[in-house]
């Protein structure tokens, strides 16, 4: 027996027989511990930056924005003529809002002009060229730029400006429009179409990072990561600001949200983490904020709005919910329903508002708001976010709307003489097959004039996108071949009142309910 047993083992050493051992040190071609990218100041770092340059910038509202190195920039007035890629160009007094008000932006391509007055009066007046891109897309037009990939199709915004050319990028000092965008190739994969967008390639890009090394490892906490990762990635020259600069090491490998091959500086950030909007949950005996809805008659219709809305919500789904009405929904799901709430800035798992004194400025959602993380949640960058959107992991998305047409056209980001810009909205709607796509509004606008249309005036969002209208008088089911059936009534409303307030014709379905 012993013999056997023997046998066997001279046949399993030979078997996996160790290949040959040699032991000699790493060649390199610089000795590790000489790389230090730290630099003495954000000034000295961009003491060769050069005017006439594409800019990439990270942050999403006031969130992970390098106001150290912006700061920097609006210091040296020499740099001008840049085009600058960020979300948003911050608000007026902060962020890239200082850099509109010194003229040194020359072009900005965003998705969002949002609450910055400046940047919108000085596009209508023709002060600057602004290229407005859809969120989800210029996430990953910057992707693809770091990437090496050239350009790629995507879903969003086929059949709106973007897509046939007829989006205004610069105004004469009149108002009226002097340049055009460019119309976009389109192709057809699997029965759907697509748009090709091109890469964005940066000459330099911002980054706010939590922690940094001399190697120029970076860390990022929770949604400051945003964009930040996918302009690191791109730029010939990425310039870092982190809050803390620590030792080799003390960012565990896996941790590392940008690798240190990207980056070429790292400074150390000296600006204060600014808040746009403070938001907080209600402390006890408190009843909800609900200003968003208004005062009066008005807070009563859209209040029956939002209770509405709330029972779209099913257990188990992923949702997204955009600005305003939608996102005062959550507060009145049913409590045995579970839904998990993503933020198309970089948050999977959304929490209630915080409670005073506990807010945090890298926490916010979508609309700037503060909030908090329930158990399980996740962060991560933009481009990921987008990613789960456009291929349809979400279940989910409740929008507002200006107009929505019979046939399920969208009108939800631009008015005549205002503006607000893309957003991730036309990203939200592009997969509707997958995503079902529920738009809450008032059922008539300030005038009195239908916004359900048979054909929408304002520039469109999505093309036949919305399965689901929810107004103050009724909700409405979509078809879009064949239109419109009115499923439910509020209270007190007729048939006829409905069909006087609404522009097409539409079915009344045999179980018409009450809202």
């Amino acid at each position: 027996m012993a013999a056997i047993k023997t046998s066997r083992l001279r046949a399993a050493s030979l078997k996996f027989k160790p290949a040959i051992m040699v032991k000699r040190p790493l060649s390199t071609t610089s000795p590790r511990h000489l790389i230090n990218k730290i630099w003495p100041s954000a000034a000295a770092a961009l003491e060769d930056m050069r005017s006439n340059s594409t800019l990439l910038c990270g942050g999403f509202g006031l969130s992970g924005v390098p106001d150290t190195l912006i700061n920097t920039v609006k210091a040296n007035p020499h740099i001008k003529h840049l085009t600058v890629v960020s979300n948003n160009a911050g608000i007026v007094g902060s962020g890239l809002g200082l850099l509109l008000e010194s003229r040194q932006i020359s072009k900005m391509i965003a998705s969002y002009v949002g609450e910055n007055k400046l940047l919108e009066k000085q596009y209508m007046h023709g002060d600057i060229e602004l290229d407005l891109t859809p969120q989800g897309t210029l996430a990953e037009r910057c992707r693809a730029g770091g990437a090496g990939i050239p350009a790629f199709f995507t879903p969003a915004a086929f059949g709106t400006v973007v897509q046939t050319g007829e989006l205004p990028l610069r105004h004469n000092a009149d108002g009226s429009v002097q340049t055009y965008s460019y119309p976009r190739d389109t192709k057809v994969f699997n029965g759907k179409s697509y748009v090709l967008e091109e890469a964005i390639h940066g000459d330099y890009a911002f980054v706010k990072a939590w922690k940094a090394d001399r190697l120029g490892n970076c860390m990022f906490r929770y949604a400051a990561q945003n964009f930040n990762g996918v302009m690191g990635r791109n730029a010939k020259e990425t310039i870092v600001e982190a809050e803390h600069i620590v030792e080799l090491g003390e960012i565990d490998p896996s941790a590392v949200h940008l690798p240190g091959i990207y980056v070429k500086k790292v400074v150390q950030s000296e600006a204060d983490k600014m808040i746009e909007k403070f938001t907080f949950t209600p402390e006890a005996g408190e009843s909800a904020d609900l200003a968003v809805l208004g005062k009066g008659a008005t807070a009563s219709k859209r209040e029956r709005i939002v209770r509405r809305a709330a029972k779209e919500f099913k257990n188990g789904m992923y949702a997204n919910l955009g600005i305003g009405m939608p996102m005062l929904a959550p507060s009145f799901v049913d409590p045995g329903v579970s839904v998990t709430l993503q933020s198309e800035n970089g948050i999977l798992g959304l929490g209630p508002y915080p409670k005073q004194g506990q807010e945090d400025p890298d926490l916010i959602n979508a609309g700037k708001e503060t909030v908090t993380l329930l158990p399980g949640a996740s962060c991560f960058g933009s481009d990921e976010s987008f990613g789960m959107i456009r291929s349809g992991r979400i279940d989910l998305t409740i929008l507002g709307a200006m107009q929505v047409s019979a046939k399920g056209d969208l009108a939800n980001w631009m008015l005549p003489g205002k503006i607000k810009g893309f957003g991730g909205a036309m990203d939200l709607v592009s997969n509707p097959e997958a995503t079902k796509v529920v738009i809450t509004m008032e059922h008539v606008d300030k005038h009195g004039r239908p916004k359900i249309v048979k054909q929408c005036e304002f520039p469109l969002t999505g093309k036949q996108c919305v399965w689901r209208i929810i107004t103050d008088l009724a909700v409405f089911d979509v078809d879009w071949l064949t239109g419109l059936t009115l499923i439910e009534i509020a209270d007190g409303v007729t048939v006829d009142e409905i069909k006087e307030k609404t522009e097409p014709s539409f079915r009344v379905s045999d179980n018409l309910r009450t809202m």
